[in-house]
């Protein structure tokens, strides 16, 4: 074996060690041992010596290679087990066995030992290699039955969001043509409201987009300026129905260079900077935003506080969910923080919301940095 293995050996007599050491080296194994012969000391070596074969007598002064058995099985150590020992019914051998033991060597015949280790050995590595395709293919059936469940709330959903404005232009359309010898106040105000609805509508398909390209999509790394970043963002905030009432508050510091996906970053922060607008408090005397990144060579943490109407504490554990809408106010799809929580979560990092009705909301991301 290329590997230097390493052998704990539970036994009491140190020539019996001895001997098992000059079997193994003669058929040119490389490994270093560490003997023990007591509960204590063999619980000890499971965790600091951490061995890749166990080597055990059966009977000890005050130990035996059942109990030694039990506690690997309480200390979910998985490695080979092999009991070495002297004379032994073949009953307590094959209890041993059904015990958890991979195999058993009788001292008066040590020759089968070296290829007893390499049979345990490869076994344990294929159970390891079955249980991890066991484990990926888990992980697949979960992942495809999440995305199975969000397709058809996504479809029904979205069918609804996109006829809904629709059908509001078709109406408004037909109401207009009823009303051309109306004023031009009138069909003006036709004509708003009809652009309210284009907006709704374009509004949901770019979040369906945005969606649709953060799971299609690999990440993109380049370096984030973030002040410059922040500012986009507020520009294209500023057609947004009471932008400008809004008080800005940013506050940057790093000590780093930071790098990550411009576009992904980008999509979140528009989104959690349009609710903080659309969700003002008009009632209060100012209406604040205020952005705080911190930089280091391993992270950025960033948070996003806002004065406005909060939300509520019973919605707080939905706020992430696909097409909940936290507020009445909400004119979207219900699509906004669903995409943040994904788009967080492709960047390997997470994003948690806290809030006080009519006093505050803060929004924390923690995002890696891929210097």
């Amino acid at each position: 074996m290329e590997k230097v293995l390493k052998i704990l050996m539970l036994e009491d007599i140190e020539e019996d060690a001895v001997l098992i050491e000059r079997v193994l080296e003669k058929e040119h194994f490389k490994f270093t041992r560490l003997r023990v012969d007591t509960r204590e000391s063999f619980i000890n070596a499971l965790k600091e010596f951490t061995p890749d074969v166990i080597l055990s007598d059966h009977s000890l002064p005050q130990f035996n290679s059942v109990d030694a058995l039990v506690i690997c099985k309480q200390s979910e150590i998985v490695v080979p087990f092999i009991l070495v020992t002297g004379a032994v019914s073949e009953e307590f051998a094959v209890n041993c066995l059904k015990r958890g033991a991979d195999d058993y060597i009788l001292k008066s015949n040590l020759s089968r030992l070296p290829m007893a280790i390499h049979h345990a050995i490869r076994q344990h590595e294929n159970e390891r290699g079955r249980l991890k395709q066991e484990e990926l293919l888990q992980q697949q059936n979960e992942e495809l039955h999440k995305i199975n469940t969000e397709l058809d709330s996504f479809v029904y959903s979205i069918s609804h969001n996109l006829r809904s404005p629709l059908s509001s232009v078709l109406g408004l359309v037909n109401v207009a043509k009823l009303d051309l010898n109306e004023g031009p106040e009138v069909i003006e105000h036709y004509f708003d409201m009809i652009q309210g609805s284009i907006l709704k509508l374009d509004k949901t398909l770019k979040e369906i987009l945005d969606y649709s390209q953060n799971t299609r999509t690999e990440i993109d790394v380049s370096e984030i300026n973030f002040e410059k970043h922040i500012a986009d963002c507020f520009g294209q905030m500023k057609y947004i129905k009471g932008f400008e009432k809004i008080q800005q508050e940013i506050e940057i510091q790093q000590d780093a260079p930071f790098y990550s996906d411009q576009h992904r970053l980008s999509v979140i922060f528009n989104n959690l900077i349009a609710n903080s607008i659309r969700y003002q408090d008009t009632l209060k005397h100012s209406q604040i935003i205020k952005i705080t990144v911190i930089i280091n060579p391993i992270y950025a943490t960033i948070t996003i506080w806002d004065n406005g109407i909060g939300i509520p504490k019973e919605n707080l554990s939905q706020v992430f969910d696909m097409f909940f809408r936290a507020s009445a106010m909400s004119d979207g799809a219900g699509l906004g923080l669903y995409i943040v929580k994904e788009m967080v979560g492709k960047l390997q990092g997470t994003v948690s919301i806290t809030s006080k009705p009519a006093r505050e909301t803060l929004v924390t991301l923690t995002v890696p940095n891929c210097l």
